[in-house]
């Protein structure tokens, strides 16, 4: 394992777990609020022990297939993963899309379980709070164990993804427990956009080694691969925003009748 290969696996998993544990976190800190805690906290462990379960049952089966076949099938995977976040962050760093607000989105969840339970007694375990954090955290989750998964298996990096993705997780859970309130900072849009980066990469450069592509310098063409992805996304953001602007001036010009 060479740390040119490590450092980007590390990174993809540490950043997409940290943007999906403050989505995660935000739902939890939101049951929690209304409904108690430990309706809250049985269903967000019941989440990580499903999510513990996929990565026990998928991994030995991911390391059966040959290499050349795992690498293109998981390269493709990320590259589709991948673009899918850098569309979203480049929308969104471009103004076209709304950045995503986790104390509305605090609210409007603490809000919609005060109206759908407010006829429900409190109990020691409100089963249907518990079934909103158990779905928050398996749906967040599972993003990041597919991302730790196909950065991590076929090149030995499994054990170093799984440190960055715990990592990321154990540092949001203490920050939002600690002050009980959302991570309303965390540059979410920006995260999003690493990690897009990241991932496109290791899936064209892992596509290329299914394949059979000699890549020039070997691993160092990975963070030479994210230098590229990162610049297009650059030079897109900006095309986008004066797109924008153009747009922007041509509405506010009032629209000038011909004279008779």
């Amino acid at each position: 394992m060479s740390w040119t290969s490590a450092a980007p696996a590390i990174s993809a998993a540490f950043l997409a777990s940290l943007v999906e544990a403050v989505e995660a976190v935000t739902i939890v800190l939101a049951v929690g609020t209304v409904r108690g805690w430990r309706s809250a906290g049985t269903g967000a462990l019941a989440g990580l022990a499903a999510l513990a379960l996929v990565v026990l049952t998928l991994s030995p089966v991911l390391e059966r297939v040959p290499l050349p076949a795992l690498q293109l099938v998981v390269g493709v995977l990320l590259v589709l993963f991948g673009t899918r976040w850098l569309h979203k962050a480049i929308l969104r760093a471009a103004g076209i899309v709304p950045l995503r607000d986790e104390q509305r989105v605090f609210e409007r969840t603490s809000t919609e379980l005060r109206s759908s339970l407010a006829h429900r007694p409190m109990v020691r375990v409100d089963w249907v709070a518990a079934l909103a954090c158990f779905k928050g955290v398996l749906l967040e989750g599972l993003e990041v164990v597919f991302i730790v998964l196909a950065v991590g298996t076929g090149h030995g990096l499994l054990r170093a993804a799984s440190l960055g993705a715990l990592a990321a997780c154990a540092l949001v859970v203490a920050i939002g427990f600690a002050v009980h309130r959302p991570l309303v900072r965390v540059p979410e849009n920006t995260l999003k956009l690493a990690v897009g980066i990241l991932l496109s990469a290791f899936g064209v450069f892992w596509s290329g080694e299914g394949l059979g592509v000699p890549w020039p310098g070997g691993d160092l063409a990975l963070p030479a691969l994210a230098a590229l992805i990162l610049l297009a996304a650059l030079l897109w953001i900006a095309g986008l925003r004066r797109r924008e602007r153009r747009r922007a001036r041509s509405a506010a010009q009032p629209s000038q009748s011909p004279h008779p």
